[in-house]
């Protein structure tokens, strides 16, 4: 669209020149056109608004739609099943917090909070400043060579090729300024990943991306050169993903360019499709022993696995084989159903998958109850974009969380939903070079990592509010829920806890005892033949 402004602009001053030579009246068009061609040549030369710099002049429309309506409306609604309400409240958080704008509202509460779903964190009399150190959570303590130290909040997996190289290069000099990882998505690390030097969160998907072998398949000597570079610090295998769980990736073919071909081994003109479960490993003991196998191969670092939960009984069957072989992941990334994508299948998105809530709690609870809790560390990732939504995943069982659509606002996405037709206006979700030159990287990494601080500091006010020195005390008695009009529950009343070794012997917790006698270490579906 800018080279369009400015040929049109050439143009069309051009001929006005000249026909004023011959015709004076039409200096007068000139004149009145000069504000509106400085304007847009303003709009192209900076580089703080990417929706300006790609749409001289007319973007500006968009900033006065906005000027039009309150920032902030009903504050962080989630009870709307298409989530656009919570959407937009996330956003204009996010846009403030990469900003640095003021946060503070007027009128007090801006949601009904006698609404069913309505939730909120306890205080206390005793409240605190909030410590002005970030905990931080070691990974791979006591089972790696190279444990790592993460934060609290850190940027979920979104994909080069998904996202743009500039995007990709923002978000990982937003990772190091901030001391936080940055997980590369599915699509293999690439140089944009490497070339800022913030820490990364390798993930491998059914694909193999990065570590794939001629006939598709996982190739150890690949990854060992990957999994070697420095910047690497921990890796993740993708079982599914909380947006087309059971599904796999895709990548359209729109967005396919030579680069992205080479970097993922993949042939031009075709959508790219990830199958829907891994080839390394076909049952709950394979997996533990290729989990084992790649932390031997990396050298010692962290290794772990990132799913949305599905059947019950197959994560207990997980568990069952982590006991069985003493084989344990050092943390597990859970999914929420309601977690973001750049393309997906309608019914996948909408109606498959658990949200993060109930899956965490089945996470925490299994991992209690085979008493294996303490050797493994569990990041929520689904919807988690401000200080509240950190505390409430924290209280059910997550030791720290990762976030996909905050960040993707602090880069500048503006929800224009064209993540998977090429056509992203904003350069953050495409692979057009005209639409990608939108993004100044310095700016935004800036924002990213402004986001990603106040939003800690948002979570550690909200702990010194309830009283709470660490995030460790954080508690489901911590977290209040309207459940109807007249009635109050805590998550320690609303969902069952185990107590530690509770699924070790028989007789088991009624809510478990099903899936425990469905659940084999043999195989991860109930209708998988047991080889």
């Amino acid at each position: 669209m800018t080279r369009q402004f400015l040929l049109i602009s050439t143009v069309v001053f051009g001929v006005l020149g000249v026909t004023a030579w011959f015709w004076p009246p039409a200096l007068w068009a000139l004149i009145a056109l000069g504000p509106l061609f400085l304007l847009g040549l303003s709009d192209t030369l900076q580089r703080r608004r990417a929706v300006l710099r790609n749409f001289p002049v007319i973007g500006h429309f968009r900033y006065l739609f906005e000027m039009v309506r309150p920032e902030i409306n009903q504050y962080f609604i989630e009870s709307d099943t298409d989530g656009t309400p919570f959407n937009r409240e996330v956003r204009s958080l996010a846009y403030q917090r990469a900003k640095g704008q003021m946060q503070t509202l007027p009128f007090g509460t801006q949601r009904d909070v006698y609404a069913t779903g309505y939730e909120w964190i306890s205080h206390s009399i005793s409240a605190h400043p909030p410590r002005e150190d970030e905990p931080r959570v070691v990974i791979g303590k006591d089972s790696c060579e190279k444990p790592y130290s993460a934060s609290l909040l850190n940027i979920s997996a979104m994909s080069f090729g998904s996202l743009s190289n500039r995007a990709i290069l923002a978000l990982n000099q937003g990772a190091k300024e901030g001391n936080f990882f940055h997980n590369t998505g599915e699509g293999s690390v690439t140089p944009y990943h490497l070339e800022p030097g913030g820490d990364l969160c390798w993930q491998i998907g059914t694909g193999y991306f990065g570590c794939r072998g001629p006939d598709g398949g996982f190739e150890e000597q690949a990854f060992a050169e990957v999994a070697a570079q420095d910047a690497v610090k921990l890796i993740e295998i993708k079982l599914s993903q909380g947006a087309k769980p059971g599904h796999g990736g895709i990548l359209p073919a729109a967005k396919i360019t030579e680069e992205l071909a080479a970097i993922r081994g993949v042939p031009m003109g075709q959508d790219v499709i990830s199958p829907p479960a891994h080839t390394a490993f076909r049952d709950p003991r394979g997996l533990l022993r290729f989990v084992a196998r790649l932390r031997e191969l990396s050298g010692g670092k962290p290794v772990g696995f990132k799913l949305c939960v599905g059947v019950p009984s197959e994560f207990l069957a997980l568990c069952m084989a982590m006991r069985e072989t003493g084989l344990t992941p050092d943390f597990i990334a859970v999914d929420g159903g309601e977690g973001g994508t750049g393309a997906a299948p309608f019914e996948f998105t909408n109606t498959v998958g658990a949200p993060l809530t109930e899956g965490l709690v089945l996470v925490h609870n299994a991992l209690v109850g085979f008493d294996l809790r303490r050797k493994i560390k569990v990041i929520a990732s689904g919807k988690v974009a401000s200080g509240f939504t950190m505390a409430s995943r924290l209280a059910i069982g997550a030791d720290l969380c990762n976030s996909a659509r905050g960040f993707m606002f602090a880069l500048g996405c503006i929800q224009a939903r064209r993540c998977n037709s090429n056509h992203c206006p904003v350069g953050v979700a495409t692979q057009n070079p005209g639409l990608i030159r939108g993004v100044d990287v310095g700016d935004k990494a800036v924002r990213v990592a402004r986001f990603h601080r106040q939003t800690v500091h948002s979570f550690l006010e909200m702990l010194g509010a309830a009283g709470i020195v660490d995030p460790t005390i954080l508690g489901p008695w911590h977290i209040h829920r309207r459940v109807s009009e007249i009635e109050v529950k805590t998550y320690a009343e609303i969902f069952p806890w185990l107590e530690r070794g509770a699924l070790l012997k028989s007789p088991y917790p009624k809510s478990y005892s099903t899936w425990m006698q469905m659940a084999t270490p043999d195989a991860f579906s109930m209708y998988q033949p047991v080889s």
